[in-house]
């Protein structure tokens, strides 16, 4: 087994994905992680790597419905192929309900349950005239989540789904992640109107939809 690095892991994002958006989400998802790992005493780094890259053939290979290449399909196989710790492509795997592959570590079930409310949590922050996700609250978030039309591609039913496996409160669970990505303002390039698109650096701290 060989265990990426942070920036080997990132290098290999930025060869596949140059979506700015996207980018984004897999470093929200990477801090919303990182964020999980540290109150549930889990590998940091593990477990962000594994945020980082859940996406990393989304770009390339959209067609979900492709049972070769199809997202995860092509990542999974070159995470294999590189020799990744099974429990990262068991999650990656896991995030991808089409697929099939029961989630039943810890790793898996938070994947699942971060991926799409980042993508919710990030549309909110860039509907407010500010755009500083430092500045969102969970009453916008809530406000927003019961607006059908508004992200109307994040599947709310899905997160409450992720949120029961994982055994976590909705709300409190939207307050967390939030907490985490406001943290990662700046990486996530969300710290203000004036702000650039996620810059390519770490996101320690804690998608346009995939």
């Amino acid at each position: 087994m060989t265990r990426p690095t942070r920036e080997e892991a990132w290098q290999l994002l930025c060869e596949w994905v140059h979506s700015p958006n996207l980018r984004r989400h897999a470093l929200a998802v990477e801090a919303a992680m990182r964020a999980y790992a540290r109150r549930f005493g889990e590998d940091e780094d593990l477990w962000g790597i594994t945020g980082l890259v859940h996406d990393l053939d989304y770009e390339r290979y959209p067609d979900m419905n492709d049972p070769e290449h199809g997202h995860p399909r092509t990542a999974l196989r070159l995470f294999r192929e590189l020799g990744w710790p099974e429990e990262l492509i068991d999650a990656v795997a896991g995030h991808a309900t089409f697929l099939g592959v029961p989630r039943r570590t810890l790793l898996a079930k938070t994947l699942y349950a971060v991926d799409e409310l980042t993508g919710l949590i990030i549309a909110v922050a860039l509907v407010r005239p500010d755009k500083d996700i430092r500045n969102v609250k969970v009453k916008s978030i809530k406000k927003k989540w019961k607006d059908k039309r508004f992200a109307a591609g994040v599947d709310r039913a899905e997160i409450e789904e992720a949120v029961r496996e994982l055994g976590v409160d909705l709300w409190e669970h939207v307050g967390f992640v939030l907490e985490a990505m406001q943290a990662a303002a700046d990486v996530l390039g969300l710290a203000g109107a004036s702000a650039s698109a996620p810059p390519h650096q770490v996101a320690t701290a804690g998608k346009a939809e995939s």
